[in-house]
């Protein structure tokens, strides 16, 4: 479980060489730009990394949730927020493979996996974050179609995607009343609001994702009508995992700088990493890591296995992980002093776009209430 088999390195060297190549020299320049590399994130689909676990049938790469903790912890240590992007995207693929049927998977998982066309999971919205069972967007029955009104919240890729996954309400009985709808771009009354300035995060668009009057055919429903909220709730386990990873990949990442830089930086009659206390301090940052990493690993392969435990690995493996990977860049600042708050040293925005990752999928207040609940078998 704690080893890499033969073609798991293949495909963490794979997705180095790419992160290395692709992302890594342009990372600070599209952050300061708010550029959406869509051309590159076409390469990582070409790649198989917009499919990772959809089925190959489909044009998906039949990889593993444990394979795909690799992948992103692998693509974020170059850019965690194109990483985090991409995680989003595969999860929208997984909803479409897993719960659709097959005219809707070879309708649109090809493409997708193909990263050709781009999708957005839609589940939050300006009054139900934390509380998603109380959203308000409906979906109302008119004959062969679904009219959608409302309004969702903080959509990743929303304005360049060519897919959302709506999460509308189709009856007034509380989370059993959401059915997850498909909605392509160009359906008439979809639209979008500004791209929201943010603390990080800055290379992918976080827009409102409006719907007045948008009718599509009720056969673009994935799984029973009602059954929305099971499946947005089981696309956020493995997109948990993943931002866990996304964390770790960035705090490796500012560990690494940081071991570099005190081994180079020279005061007090030699190199910084003789300092006894700093080296205390490299080795708590490894360990938050190590420690992480571990529990991250597990609940991939619970959720591998369909383990009873899964969704509370899950959850606890996301909040020490996005805890892990936030500290961990806020203590490699500290370590490269005022150097560390120049945007040239890349930590500054490593540290920025983690930090968002304790909030999303689930804030890690809400990681402890699931994780409470479960224990307690209420």
């Amino acid at each position: 479980m704690f080893e890499l088999n033969e073609d798991q390195q293949a495909l963490v060297a794979m997705v180095r060489d790419f992160a290395t190549e692709a992302l890594a020299p342009n990372a600070a320049k599209w952050d300061e730009t708010k550029h959406f590399p869509v051309d590159v994130l076409a390469q990582a689909g070409a790649l198989g990394m917009g499919g990772i676990y959809a089925r190959e049938q489909f044009g998906g790469s039949g990889l593993t949730r444990s394979d795909s903790v690799l992948i992103f912890e692998e693509l974020a240590k170059a850019d965690p927020t194109i990483a985090a992007y991409i995680s989003i995207h595969n999860m929208v693929v997984w909803m479409i493979d897993s719960f659709g049927n097959d005219e809707q998977r070879a309708q649109w998982v090809p493409q997708l996996a193909s990263m050709e066309a781009l999708g957005s999971y839609c589940l939050t919205e300006p009054g139900a974050g934390s509380d998603a069972a109380a959203l308000s967007t409906r979906a109302v029955r008119d004959g062969e179609d679904y009219v959608l009104n409302g309004v969702k919240q903080f959509i990743s890729g929303a304005g360049s995607s060519s897919y959302y996954v709506i999460m509308a309400r189709t009856a007034d009985t509380g989370s059993r009343g959401i059915t997850a709808i498909v909605v392509p771009a160009d359906t008439p009354g979809l639209s979008f609001g500004a791209n929201e300035k943010k603390m990080g995060w800055n290379s992918q668009p976080t827009r409102q994702v409006i719907l007045e009057n948008v009718r599509v055919p009720v056969a673009n429903c994935l799984g029973e009508e009602g059954s929305g909220f099971g499946i947005a709730m089981k696309g956020l386990n493995g997109g948990r995992i993943n931002m866990g990873a996304c964390s770790l990949g960035g705090g490796q990442a500012a560990l690494d700088k940081s071991v570099a830089y005190l081994k180079e930086r020279q005061a007090f009659g030699g190199p910084l990493i003789n300092q006894q206390s700093l080296l205390f301090k490299i080795a708590d940052m490894e360990t938050e890591l190590v420690t992480a990493r571990t529990l991250l690993w597990r609940a991939a392969d619970a959720l591998d296995r369909g383990a009873p435990d899964a969704v509370k690995l899950c959850a606890m493996a996301k909040q020490v992980a996005t805890d892990a990977g936030f500290n961990v860049a806020n203590s490699a600042i500290q370590l490269h002093g005022g150097y560390g708050y120049l945007s040239e040293y890349g930590l500054e925005k490593i540290a920025r776009d983690l930090r968002v990752h304790q909030i999303l999928e689930g804030s890690n207040e809400i990681m402890r209430l699931v994780v409470g609940r479960i224990v307690a078998g209420a």
